[in-house]
Parts: C-alpha cells; structure tokens; sequence
C-alpha cells in the first residue's frame, strides 16, 4: 500500500497553489494528499494558507533535476500531479518515473513535442504497468476534449452513427495570459528551431496519433468565413495543440469517433466588414506572435510584454473570468449536435486550477470508474464521464443536445 493517494508536484508555483486550494476544499477528509517541490519553507508557507483541511498534509522534497527525488513521488503516492512545466524541459522524468512505477500522472502540458515524445517513450511501459499517464488536463485541453466526447456520447445514443465535420467555436473568453503558456510556447519553439523533423512533427495534424491514420482538417493560418455560421473567423490561438489532443482520443479509441471525423477550433468575430476586419486582425495576430517567439532578436520584446512564468492575475481578475465554448457536429446520419462548455473564471488559472484538481481527485477517488489501461492517455480516454460529472458538480455547464438534421 502506497503512503499517499495524491501528491502534487510545484505546489508552491502560482498555479500549484490555486490548485493545492481546490484540493484543500474538494477533497474527501480521508485522503492522503502531499504537496511537493524545490523548498520545504515554501511548501510550509503554502500549507498554512490551506485551513485545517491541508495542515496534516506531508510535505516532500523533489526537483526536476533530480532523478532519485522524482521516483520517490513517483513510489510515494498512487498519484501524482505536475504543475512544473514548460513539460518539454522539466516533465520526462517525471512522467517516466511514474510509467515505471505503475503511478498514476496528471498534468497541463499543452507542448506538441511533449506529449510526441512520451508517447514514444512512455506509451508502451505505461500499458505494461498500468499507469494512467494523463495529459492535458487543465484549459489545454479538458473543454475541447470533454465536448468531443460527449457529443460522440449522444450520437451513439441517438444511433446516428460516427461524427464528421466537427467545430469548436470560442463564444466568450475572458481572463489573463498565463505565464507558463507563454513559457511553454517559447520552450517547443526553441527546441525546434533549426530541427526539420521537429518542425514537421508541429505541423503534422496527426502528430500524436501513435501511427493510426485519421482524417484531420489542416490548421487555419488565415481569416476566413465560415460557411456554417456566416461570420467571420480566426483560428483558436490553442488550435494548433488541441485539434492533436482530440485526434489522440479519437486514435485511442480505435478511431471511435468515425472514420469520417474531423475536428477543428475557431473563433467567430461577426458578419460584414467589421467582422472580417476583426478575424484578420486577430488570425496576424496569433501569426505575429509564433514568429516573434521563434526570432530570437525578437523574443525579448515579447518576454517584456508577456507575464512571466509562475505570474499570475489577481484574485479579482481570476474571478471575474469566463469563458464558453460552443461545438457543433454533424454525425454519418446527418444529425446536427451542439455541445457547450463553459464556467465562470479565468480559464487560465481558477477553471484549470478546478480542472486539474477534479482531475486527480477522479484518478485517486473514483479510480475504478476510470480507465481501466494504463498509457499515455487523454482525459476523455482516462476519465471520460467521471470528469464530465466532477465539473459540473463543480458549477461547469457541459452539455449535447441534438438540433436536428
């Protein structure tokens, strides 16, 4: 029997903390939480700010750079959460770690070359062991996975067959830029700097796939109108990521969601001239920034534009958040489906926080509802509808209906 059922890893970060609070309220009385990182003062300093509910919680010593640390999280705790990124440099070990223990393992990566590189590293030992390595398991990419599985849900329900054309639409967003985004961002696009096969692993739609061939709709780089709605739109600055995500889930699934599925993210900005100002605008946008991150004359004036990493917004700002998602499929019948997610709270930083934090308490509560294999896994494919039902538990809306044909 493991001394621990949950342990996280960079508590004393600023998004470790939100999480460490989520936890100190959510979770039941008897489990057994730890909190890990770089500086047991720190961690001291974080624990008192939880109440009564986190003052037994045992404090751990471990650091990226340090192998023997990361094993004994890993064979302390029958679960281990990771708020240490960028992943691509500080979350192998870890991950590694926990695929050879048979732990269990969350975290917020929403790094490409990442999530490629354990899937090639990890996958396979993890299905040997029986570790749920999750990924992704904050605003990248619980509301776009989440929304693709609940809609593949209802089509089955329905009998209509598998998905096809598939669109998240970003209705309402609003909350601060997170610092370890950025970081991460800045990390995948240095390492490929100057690296052809990592560069076409970024571009590659199906890059973490694992090989099974899907259908895959190419990145938007441009404005455009889409001919569903008629407005204007830009592609999601998190497409790039979660468009592979959701693929992954559907490879995993034996390519559950249909052979004809395709899937896409986008955000609408109105009709007429102002809309397609507004797309063009935002779509050079998204350009701009990839390219001054990957110049590195340039990369300074974004670092000083930027939050930097472990800032964050205040509790104010956190609050007054929100954001809504709306997605839209049709299915091999020719169903047309709606699914929404949506909470209030800065998606960033309060809706990851309880994100992640229900996504470990389902792996260490309600383990046995969860997937029953181990490897590199989704949160659709690791937890599916526990998580679905965690969030809305939590206030979160998440939803399919159909709409007709």
């Amino acid at each position: 029997m493991r001394e621990l059922d949950l342990i996280l890893y960079g508590a004393t970060g600023f998004v470790g903390r939100l999480v460490a609070e989520h936890l100190a309220a959510a979770a039941p009385a008897d489990l057994r939480v730890g909190l890990a990182g770089r500086s047991i003062e720190r961690l001291e300093r974080v624990r008192a700010g939880l109440g009564p509910a986190g003052s037994e919680w045992l404090l751990a010593l471990a650091d990226s750079g340090d192998p023997a640390s990361l094993r004994s999280l890993a064979e302390r705790s029958r679960v281990v959460v990771s708020t240490v990124g960028p992943y691509l440099r500080h979350g192998l070990p870890l991950a590694e770690a926990c695929a050879d223990a048979g732990t269990d393992y969350l975290d917020l990566t929403g790094e490409v070359l990442f999530v490629r590189e354990l899937v090639e590293r990890c996958h396979e030992r993890a299905e040997a062991s029986g570790a749920r390595l999750v990924v992704s398991s904050g605003f990248d990419s619980v509301p776009s996975d989440l929304s693709v599985h609940v809609l593949a849900a209802l089509a089955a329900e329905l009998g209509a067959g598998g998905l096809t054309d598939t669109t998240l639409r970003v209705r309402e967003l609003s909350g601060g830029i997170s610092g370890g985004t950025i970081d991460s961002l800045r990390a995948q696009l240095e390492r490929a700097q100057g690296e052809p096969r990592l560069r076409a692993i970024l571009a590659d739609p199906a890059a973490l796939t694992g090989g099974v061939p899907v259908r895959a709709s190419a990145d938007a780089s441009r404005h455009f109108r889409d001919a569903e709605t008629g407005e204007w739109a830009a592609p999601f600055v998190m497409a790039s990521y979660n468009t592979r995500l959701v693929l992954r889930s559907h490879a995993l699934r034996g390519r559950g969601y249909g052979d004809r599925f395709r899937y896409r993210e986008i955000v609408p900005t109105g009709r007429g001239v102002g809309g397609k100002l507004r797309a063009a605008g935002l779509a050079a946008g998204v350009t701009a920034l990839a390219a001054a991150m990957a110049t590195p004359g340039l990369r300074h004036l974004v670092d000083a534009a930027l939050p930097a990493p472990g800032e964050g917004p205040s509790e104010e700002v956190r609050e007054r958040g929100r954001f809504r998602m709306v997605t839209s499929a049709r299915t091999e019948r020719g169903d047309r489906l709606e699914a929404t997610f949506a909470a209030q709270g800065d998606p960033g930083y309060a809706a990851t926080s309880v994100m992640l934090g229900e996504a470990a308490l389902a792996l260490a509560v309600d383990g046995e509802r969860c997937s029953p294999t181990g490897g590199v896994l989704t949160p659709a494919t690791a937890m599916g509808d526990v998580l679905v039902e965690r969030l809305q538990a939590q206030g979160f809306t998440i939803d399919a209906r159909a709409l007709g044909g």
